[in-house]
């Protein structure tokens, strides 16, 4: 009989879930009286017939349960016991010796083996040793689970919130991600989209394939085009050789397509058929090309406003808003702020090597009462700045952005009538808000974004979505 042996089949435990037990003992008598008892049971059973082997068996594998004989003929059952609890604490472990004394039982209690069992053993008491130590191995790692779910819920995927519109968020990156649907993400400038993009990513049969994220307002119309269908050689002028698209490197995996609502018609009736057909051609090219992507797209403006004013394809609208997650700006859910600042700042510390800077209640607090006009993306840059700056321990509201505190834009409230829904509100708010920072700024929009900590094209986006640019410097022209 060779040294190790394993059953050929994996009979399921009453529970409806495989219980793995191995067998260490010297014996091959005992090893297979054991094994024929334990599968009767419907256990899975595989033996050792050393501690080295035993011991590498569970280098290998992970199991519910062990069964080990106290004389070895390589070592004695306690050291092999030492050994097992060094790697694992709880997994249960029940001696079985044929030197069945008390202080052998003591002895074999106080190294943490589970139980104690002399050979000859009674079968119904060995049974029922063996069931309970394997449902108390099944309980304590229920509840390590539950435990590391209550800690993730949290803190998903890099993303922190308690609040009740992150949960809900979580909830549903949980429950999209394992799907091949297409996500729609809608959200301000600096809401996390992209954290959510590569969480259902990550969370999905794709998360060991490629994440490819495109930034789509970041370029003009003939590039974008070549970097997402890529191009034959000759193509254009410039194209000296052939290059693959981002769609063909992010075959098998996702392609996150953010702020999609500034694609021209153009690139969009391209993507359109990627959606419905899987296939696309590169530039100049005559031969299509299949590829399996899923498509994550994200805007920071009303795709139904751009598909109304004729500037968004309807069908592509209707094509990628198969599931859509709306991001509430950090303004809605500033209960998050406390675990985001302790989140950014374990971050920055660790980056720098410095001892975990922690926040004060005086500086918690005018990051409390500020409107973020740049979301999370905002918060982050101010804590990295807390932390270098930092010279001890404590952040206080000296090491906050000046405008965040002596210059902390409050949200004005506007006039509310009775026709206004809340998202006129708020964006009347977010209005006022910029309107009265560009005039403290001369309308010099550089130093606007400056002061919000947002980049220039954030600030344009909003300035743009609201009228606010385009109004002012048309009474100035006048």
């Amino acid at each position: 009989m060779s040294e190790v042996v394993a059953i050929p089949r994996a009979p399921i435990a009453p529970s409806g879930l495989p219980s793995r037990i191995l067998i260490i003992d010297d014996e091959a008598a005992i090893r297979e009286s054991l094994q024929t008892l334990l599968e009767m049971e419907g256990y899975h059973a595989e033996t050792a017939s050393t501690g080295a082997a035993g011991l590498s068996r569970l280098d290998d594998s992970t199991y519910d349960l062990v069964l080990l004989d106290y004389s070895l003929p390589d070592r004695d059952g306690f050291s092999v016991l030492d050994e097992i609890r060094s790697h694992d604490l709880q997994l249960p472990v029940i001696m079985i010796t044929a030197y069945g004394t008390v202080e052998k039982a003591v002895q074999a209690l106080q190294c943490g083996a589970t139980n104690f069992i002399p050979k000859p053993w009674d079968n119904e008491k060995l049974l029922a040793d063996v069931r309970g130590a394997v449902n108390q191995r099944r309980v304590e790692e229920e509840n390590v689970q539950l435990k590391r779910a209550l800690k993730q819920r949290y803190s998903f995927e890099n993303i922190v919130g308690k609040s009740e519109p992150m949960l809900k968020i979580f909830d549903l990156v949980a429950q999209v991600a394992p799907s091949r649907s297409t996500v729609l993400l809608q959200g301000e400038s600096g809401s996390g989209k992209e954290l959510i993009a590569k969480a259902i990513h990550l969370n999905s049969p794709r998360r060991n394939r490629a994440f490819v994220p495109v930034n789509t307002g970041s370029m003009p119309a003939d590039l974008l085009d070549s970097t997402l269908f890529g191009h034959v050689k000759g193509a254009f002028t410039s194209a000296i050789a052939s290059k693959k698209g981002l769609f063909e490197i992010a075959d098998g995996g996702t392609i996150f397509l953010d702020e999609i609502g500034t694609m021209g018609m153009e690139t969009q009736t391209k993507i359109l058929r990627v959606l419905q057909d899987k296939r696309f051609m590169h530039l100049g090219g005559v031969r299509e090309i299949q590829v399996d992507v899923r498509i994550i797209a994200a805007t920071n403006v009303d795709l139904r406003q751009l598909v109304q004013e004729g500037r968004f394809r309807e069908d592509l609208f209707y094509r990628l808003n198969v599931i859509t997650v709306d991001l509430p700006p950090l303004r809605q859910r500033k209960e998050d702020i406390p675990l985001l600042v302790d989140h950014f700042l374990k971050k920055y510390s660790d980056e720098n090597v410095l001892p975990l800077r922690r926040i004060t209640p005086e500086g918690l607090r005018p990051l409390m009462s500020y409107a973020w006009p740049g979301n999370v993306r905002e918060l982050e840059n101010a804590m990295e700045r807390a932390v270098v700056l930092s010279t001890s321990q404590a952040i206080g509201a000296d090491l906050l952005p000046e405008h965040t505190v002596s210059r902390g834009v409050a949200l004005p409230m506007p006039e509310i009538r009775p026709d206004m829904s809340l998202f006129d509100i708020i964006e009347d708010c977010e209005r006022r808000v910029i309107t009265d920072m560009l005039e403290k700024c001369s309308w010099n929009q550089t130093e606007a974004a400056e002061r919000f900590k947002v980049p220039l094209s954030t600030l344009n986006q909003k300035i743009k979505r609201l009228n606010i640019e385009i109004r002012k410097r048309r009474a100035e022209a006048s």
